[in-house]
């Protein structure tokens, strides 16, 4: 008979204030808990009826929006497993620039599986695996559910097409306006080679009042302020760009200068004011008649650019300046000075128009070769609803960028490709031997939380959509049937590939690809471990004087 060796009680591993949570019960269902109710805040935002959230940040910022990218951002989640699938939602934004939310409600339900799963006694490790396979078998199937293509030479009407269905998702009931707004930047920018395609070219400048079909695209740059000065138009003018300040340059040092008489007094600022008229004369003597510049325009130098007939902006954003050297094909100096022939730009036509009651500056350029930027002016009521235009217009653009640089392939949208891919994923999972096929067959149940919260915004009966989705996606000729969210059709079905309901296949890919990472990441945790915070307790409060 063996000696029994008795456990040693109280080994302190970890300074006193730490926790530990460890096992199934403690850890991998308590992030399983937490995914899934960040995963169910942003579900209600999803698709084109999805509604907006309010949300006021640390700064006391006022966000009114249904961009699942911006809420994530702004809501600050500091649960770690949360926090895990909050940053593959972010990377899907850097990535394709849509689809972030498909990325949290797909891995919040595939966590839910998970969840069932653990409870009927499978190991986490047989689910990831299960999960593994089902990824790497829906990642294949993507390809065989393209139904069409973004084809080049591109047109407009091809891009309208391509990106109706992204911005109908985040401006429901605007999308046709919006769209062709897009489009109209977007091939205004597009240059030779459409591989080249850069998103920074489409901005957008926000104007308060009239109404969103008042906004339009208008070639070149708008700043929404007029020139310092006088002279407010220039038409094929060189420009000097300057990202210092136009002002007679400070001392480091202060000293106190004694003024005896009248003479001296009127003298004393004579030769800062000499010196300052020399350079901007150098400047207008080189042909310049615009100046930008980065920082603040002195009095005195104005006075003079003024004399000289030069249009003077201020551009405070370093990134705006950036683009407008880009524009005019100018380098921007830090020196104040006269530019060289290299380092000067060229404008077409700089002129101060009137949008709305604001007075702003448009810079254009008439060269079609020379049009590197598009400008959108969006009008409407509020500033939150701006915002929120702006984030569809942004999404808009990402696609554009996406079908022209990763894939110009589409699949069916609304709800069409999940059953689709559920639909092979289960048959795979039927074919697969092991413990594996519960986690396969899961990730196919998981799929279908698409079409069921299209239909939950839509405030339709989802069990009965989703029944009448399985039913047509039996046969071959039905495998294009989506959700009707517009109840254009008695049967709640719609053939998307007739209306052109279309998502991108590359969208879709990265989305699968980083919502089930993020949920196996998740799976793999078994134990967390947590350090006592950092810093001093806060200070006991003495009691008022008068509580006793």
């Amino acid at each position: 008979m063996s000696l029994k060796i008795p456990k040693s009680q109280g080994i302190d591993l970890f300074k006193p204030g730490g926790k530990q949570l460890s096992g199934i019960e403690d850890a991998v269902v308590r992030n399983i808990q937490a995914v899934n109710e960040l995963s169910e805040i942003v579900r209600t935002s999803f698709g084109p009826n999805g509604k907006n959230k309010l949300i006021i940040n640390h700064l006391d910022r006022l966000f009114v929006t249904n961009d699942a990218a911006t809420i994530v951002q702004e809501l600050e989640v500091v649960h770690p497993a949360a926090k895990l699938v909050v940053m593959a939602s972010r990377q899907q934004e850097q990535e394709v620039g849509d689809g972030s939310n498909l990325v949290l409600i797909l891995a919040g339900e595939l966590l839910k599986k998970a969840e069932n799963l653990l409870v009927m006694g499978l190991h986490p490790s047989e689910i990831v695996q299960g999960y593994e396979l089902a990824r790497n078998k829906a990642l294949d199937s993507l390809a065989e559910l393209e139904n069409d293509k973004l084809e080049l030479p591109v047109s407009k009407d091809s891009l309208v097409k391509s990106i109706k269905t992204s911005l109908g998702s985040k401006q429901f009931g605007n999308e046709d306006f919006l769209s062709d707004l897009v489009a109209d930047a977007a091939i205004t920018v597009m240059p030779k080679d459409p591989s080249q395609f850069n998103i920074d070219n489409v901005r957008v400048v926000k104007i308060m009042g009239g109404n969103l079909y008042e906004s339009r695209v208008l070639r070149g740059m708008v700043f929404g302020r007029q020139p310092e000065g006088v002279a407010r138009n220039a038409q094929k003018a060189k420009v000097a760009v300057f990202t210092c300040g136009i002002d007679i340059s400070q001392t480091e040092t202060k000293g106190t200068v004694l003024l005896k008489n009248a003479d001296e007094m009127l003298n004393f600022t004579r030769g800062e004011e000499q010196q300052i008229e020399k350079i901007l004369k150098e400047i207008a003597d080189s042909g310049v008649k615009v100046v930008v510049a980065g920082s603040q325009v002195g009095d005195l130098a104005l006075h003079y650019l003024n004399r000289l007939d030069i249009v003077v902006i201020k551009v405070l954003s370093k990134f705006e300046l950036r683009r407008l050297c880009r524009v005019v094909g100018a380098t921007p100096l830090a020196r104040l000075g006269a530019p060289t022939p290299e380092e000067a730009g060229h404008i077409d036509v700089l002129e101060t128009t009137e949008i709305g009651g604001d007075r702003v500056t448009v810079f254009r350029q008439d060269n079609d070769q020379l049009t590197r930027t598009a400008t959108i002016v969006l009008r409407g009521a509020t500033a939150n609803h701006l915002d929120d235009i702006e984030r569809a217009i942004d999404d808009g653009t990402n696609i554009i960028k996406t079908l022209l640089m990763k894939d110009p392939r589409f699949i069916s949208g609304a709800g069409a490709s999940e059953i689709e891919l559920a639909k092979i994923i289960e048959n795979f999972g039927d074919k697969t031997p092991g413990l594996n096929q519960h986690a396969i067959k899961k990730f196919a149940q998981a799929l279908e939380i698409i079409p069921i919260t299209l239909s939950d915004n839509a405030g339709l009966n989802s069990t009965e959509v989703l029944s009448k989705l399985w039913a047509a996606h039996s046969t071959e000729e039905g495998k294009n049937m989506g959700i009707d969210v517009d109840a254009i059709s008695d049967e709640g079905l719609i053939d998307t590939k007739s209306l052109g309901i279309k998502d991108s296949l590359a969208a879709k890919w990265w989305a699968i690809k980083y919502a089930v990472e993020s949920a196996i990441a998740v799976l793999r945790v078994d134990s967390i471990i947590m350090s006592k915070a950092a810093g001093l307790a806060p200070p006991q409060q003495q009691g008022h004087w008068d509580d006793d």
